[in-house]
């Protein structure tokens, strides 16, 4: 089965064509600039076909920009499929699903208006979303869709974990709440972590550390989420690249009152210009930070370290609030990449029964188990794959 994994951003699209059953990948690419000038890029994943980089396209909407992925899918030289009759189905990323989804669903009119109610909670996203699978309606009509969406694993967590204490009629009224994001990661790399221990993921207890330019964690409890980090929208939990995470609300007030902000100018830069960014001054790729940190740059330095600490206080809160942990995961850019910020957040938790390799922790993107052999707790290192995720749930729907 061939599944195509579609990504929509409002003026960009990502896409991946892969067999969910073997994993192979296929191809993959992206579609820029939709709208604009269009640039396209197709990197077919067989030995003798051509790549194509950025190479103009015209794309006044999604649709055309559907049609050159399919284009060059089924190009008689390049190609890797040889026809739209072999793309099974289609799954789209979906950003927020609100309360309405507590899993993938096929797409029908339904689930349309369903996603297009969450647009408060999903502003810059959800539109974006919709109108991919509209596209992909008009291009592929008879081609199954399904929707995946990067909330419907959070949908698990208890009352206690997702109630804000504001007045209960927002949640009520306004369906304010913590939603969470990064869930098909989360689902993802708890998933494999199982396979990786030889457990069944009943019974154990897990804290997913999706760390990157976007970050949150996820304390996991037999396979399900029973906490996260994120919470209405991606900018709560521990700092990130330009986003602040979390902060004293009152800072907000006591700027705005100082500097005459509007509540766009302050979000603006609690999400564009914080995180680490915002502490040093210098960049929000972490790897910048640790050249400028090298080089005696103390505010790099310390932009690395508050995000470090930040990480391993939640570990800790929530190895607390799951009564113990079996594993922890690390995955994503810095996750899957960094063995010092790994190796930072690690340790110290010695009390809880954490102990690290050192030599096994010097390693770059491969799923390997990072702790001592005698530590209680296992350390994992786990790269997330979200568009097999996808596809795979993709498939598992349509198979219904």
């Amino acid at each position: 089965m061939n599944i195509l994994v579609i990504n929509a951003g409002s003026s960009s699209l990502k896409y991946q064509l892969l067999n969910p059953e073997t994993g192979a990948l296929l191809a993959k690419g992206l579609c820029e600039r939709i709208g604009i000038d269009g640039k396209f890029t197709y990197k077919p994943q067989v030995e003798g076909k051509q790549v194509l980089d950025a190479v103009d396209v015209a794309m006044p909407t999604h649709s055309e920009a559907i049609q050159a992925v399919l284009n060059a899918l089924v190009d008689k030289d390049n190609g890797v499929i040889g026809s739209m009759q072999e793309i099974d189905a289609v799954g789209h990323r979906v950003l927020h699903g609100g309360m309405a989804f507590t899993e993938s669903c096929i797409i029908d009119d339904a689930c349309i208006e369903a996603i297009k109610e969450c647009i408060p909670l999903g502003p810059l996203h959800n539109p974006a979303n919709l109108m991919g699978i509209e596209a992909c309606q008009k291009v592929m009509p008879k081609t199954p869709q399904v929707a995946v969406f990067d909330t419907a694993f959070h949908m698990t967590m208890p009352e206690k974990a997702y109630t804000y204490a504001i007045p209960y009629e927002y949640y009520e009224k306004d369906k304010v709440r913590r939603y969470g994001f990064h869930g098909t990661s989360h689902r993802y790399v708890s998933a494999r972590a199982a396979a990786v221990m030889g457990r069944d993921p009943k019974g154990l207890k897990l804290i997913s550390c999706h760390l990157g330019n976007g970050s949150s964690l996820a304390a996991i409890v037999d396979g399900k989420c029973v906490d996260t980090t994120m919470g209405l929208g991606p900018l709560a939990g521990v700092p990130m690249g330009t986003r602040a995470g979390d902060i004293d609300a009152t800072i907000m007030e006591y700027l705005m009152d100082k500097y005459g902000y509007s509540i766009k100018e302050m979000l603006t830069i609690l999400n564009k210009k914080s995180g680490v960014l915002g502490i040093s001054g210098v960049s929000s790729d972490f790897r910048d930070l640790e050249n400028a940190a090298k080089e005696g740059n103390q505010r790099a330095e310390l932009a690395l370290e508050a995000f470090q600490y930040s990480v391993k206080k939640l570990v800790g809160a929530y190895a607390a609030a799951m009564g113990g942990v079996d594993a922890i995961v690390f995955t994503a850019g810095v996750g899957e990449n960094d063995a010092a910020t790994r190796m930072a957040v690690a340790s110290g938790l010695e009390f809880m029964g954490v102990k690290m390799d050192a030599e096994a922790n010097n390693v770059r993107g491969k799923e390997t188990v990072i702790s001592s052999a005698d530590s209680k707790v296992k350390v994992l290192l786990i790269p997330t794959d979200e568009e097999l995720m996808i596809a795979m749930d993709t498939a598992e729907i349509v198979g219904k």
